[in-house]
């Protein structure tokens, strides 16, 4: 078999000068118009909301480790700060009750500067994000990461388990099954911020859960009407972030959900552009709804349909999965729907919805059949 070689680059005319203009680069580096280039990339490839969680963790870490050490905060950090950080904000049992170790002048400090909002010790939702931005800062600089070392990772461990046995696991918004789905759109009345809400809470619920981003993504453009309702395209999506081409990224709007848009689009008068607008006073037709807009739209419905619980825009997505549980529909055909790209992540939920349907459940409200007789007693 013969030998396979690479050609050999033809060289550059010695003559060629290069342009008096053109500096060279440092391959070993970015230039500043170059680092400026990919942070503005970067950004605009991020949600907003993710870059507003990220640049918040980022500003309470500088906030706390230049009060606790001293000295201006830097990365790569050492894993000694990084368990100093669990330790001063995870709480743990001791005889006189639950305790953490960050002293309180500091946490006082810490809120007068509003790197965080109150006293006392964060929830462990807040305190696993801030742990994961960090490791995530380390890992874009190229930095060897604290996060990730054995000691932390441990102690990471042994703290959810502690809360685990205390009752509290990582916090989860409240699923917006049909029934209170349902009674939020009964405060849905036929006003036009009424008919926008309905038709968003439905498209955003029945088309399999979609996240706050996709609902104020969805266009007239990328939502075709068909001869059943509609077809909403994502372009783009948390489990396809380069937008490519998949034909699992069409999502149907049937039934009561394209009937609730065929009202707003009418009542609206919207032909191109984004879907869901804001309406100003006097029904005013404005600009497109931010991905906020969505979560505030389902916590003033919530409110209004007097439900209790804790709920968020995610809650349409958890509830349309605990839903298809309850309805036996198969994991192959939500996930389809939803767009998961994890079994483990959607499991939670699925397994939610179909738990109190499970024949095991109810093994005491059930006849008992009849035993089969001994052949003893067989004649």
């Amino acid at each position: 078999m013969p030998e396979l070689s690479l050609p050999n680059p033809r060289p550059l005319p010695a003559s060629l000068p290069a342009p008096a203009s053109l500096r060279p680069l440092d391959p070993q580096a970015l230039d500043a118009r170059a680092d400026a280039a990919v942070r503005g990339l970067m950004r605009e490839g991020s949600s907003a909301n993710t870059a507003a969680s990220y640049r918040a963790a980022m500003r309470y870490w500088t906030a706390w480790f230049e009060l606790r050490y001293g000295r201006a905060f830097a990365l790569p950090l050492p894993e000694t700060v990084v368990i100093q950080f669990v330790v001063d904000h995870a709480q743990r049992s001791t005889e006189d009750g639950l305790a953490w170790e960050l002293p309180l002048a500091l946490d006082q400090e810490l809120v007068r500067l509003k790197a965080k909002g109150r006293l006392g010790a964060p929830s462990l939702n807040t305190l696993l994000q801030r742990l994961s931005v960090l490791s995530k800062a380390h890992e874009l600089l190229g930095h060897p990461n604290p996060c990730r070392g054995a000691a932390v990772r441990e102690l990471l461990s042994k703290t959810r388990r502690a809360y685990a046995r205390r009752g509290i696991a990582p916090a989860k918004k409240e699923a917006l099954t049909r029934e209170p789905l349902q009674a939020m759109l009964d405060t849905c009345d036929d006003s036009l911020r009424g008919k926008r809400d309905r038709a968003l809470l439905l498209f955003a619920w029945a088309s399999g859960g979609r996240r706050r981003s996709e609902v104020v993504r969805a266009t007239m453009e990328n939502t075709q009407r068909t001869a059943d309702g509609y077809l909403y395209t994502m372009a783009h999506s948390k489990t396809n972030q380069t937008g490519a081409s998949r034909a699992q990224d069409q999502k149907p709007i049937l039934g009561k959900a394209a009937q609730a848009l065929d009202d707003w689009l009418a009542a609206s008068a919207i032909r191109q552009g984004p879907i869901f607008r804001r309406v100003r006073r006097g029904d005013v037709i404005g600009e497109p709804l931010a991905a906020a807009a969505v979560r505030e739209i389902v916590l003033a419905r919530s409110r209004l349909a007097g439900l209790e619980g804790d709920f968020s825009a995610h809650s349409l997505r958890s509830g349309f999965v605990t839903e298809a549980g309850r309805r036996n529909v198969p994991l192959g055909d939500t996930m389809a729907m939803t767009g998961h790209a994890s079994v483990a992540t959607v499991m939670g939920y699925f397994r939610a919805g179909a738990a109190a349907l499970s024949p095991a459940a109810r093994l005491l409200d059930e006849p008992q059949a009849p035993d089969l007789q001994d052949d003893r007693d067989l004649p």
